[in-house]
């Protein structure tokens, strides 16, 4: 693929609706779009709703008065847009958030093996014993914040504490998790997890 360099000219000429340019910019971008995509989403459909999302608010943007300052980053913007929707769709299509990243997307699977499926429901059956031997407190912490996924502040309202506070609850609830966690399963390292 041949890379493209964009000008003044060719964001007018996008915006204003010529259809030669707006072709070139669906094909060019959906073919690169499409590489960075495929290899982070699990399903086609998945990619074309990020693909087209990105697409809408690139068009939104450029369309504003003073929309895009610098036409010749024209690619930098739009991959900066898709990371910012592939990051919207993680979140919201997330089941699940990590015990040791609060915060960052967990990527899909591309694609599991029977194995993989095996252990996953061994795993899961460990973690709610482990959480079944966590106190009561922790116990309920974690499974409000991480499998029921409630909202942070309507957490702090039932455990009677500020989001301060509750980030040193949740801390220490994840460390007592890892602990018995890793008295149970053994070396993280050697399971492919971070200690920390």
């Amino acid at each position: 693929m041949e890379f493209c360099t964009f000008d003044a000219a060719y964001i007018d000429n996008l915006c204003a609706g010529d259809r030669r340019t707006q072709d070139h910019f669906v094909s060019y971008f959906t073919a690169l779009l499409e590489l960075k995509l495929r290899s982070r989403l699990h399903s086609p459909q998945a990619v074309e709703d990020v693909r087209q999302e990105t697409f809408v608010r690139v068009l939104r943007v450029l369309r504003k008065d003073g929309g895009l300052r610098q036409p010749e980053r024209l690619g930098a913007f739009v991959n900066t847009v898709c990371n910012n929707v592939l990051f919207e769709h993680y979140r919201s299509s997330s089941k699940s958030q990590s015990l040791d990243e609060e915060g960052q997307p967990e990527l899909p699977a591309v694609g599991a093996s029977a194995l993989d499926i095996a252990s996953s429901k061994q795993l899961s059956g460990k973690v709610r014993e482990i959480l079944l031997g966590l106190p009561q407190k922790d116990r309920r912490l974690l499974k409000a914040i991480f499998l029921d996924e409630r909202d942070r502040d309507d957490v702090c309202r039932e455990f009677g504490v500020d989001r301060e506070y509750l980030r040193v609850l949740l801390h220490r609830a994840k460390q007592e998790f890892k602990g018995e966690y890793l008295k149970r399963m053994g070396n993280p390292l050697a399971l492919g997890m971070n200690a920390s």
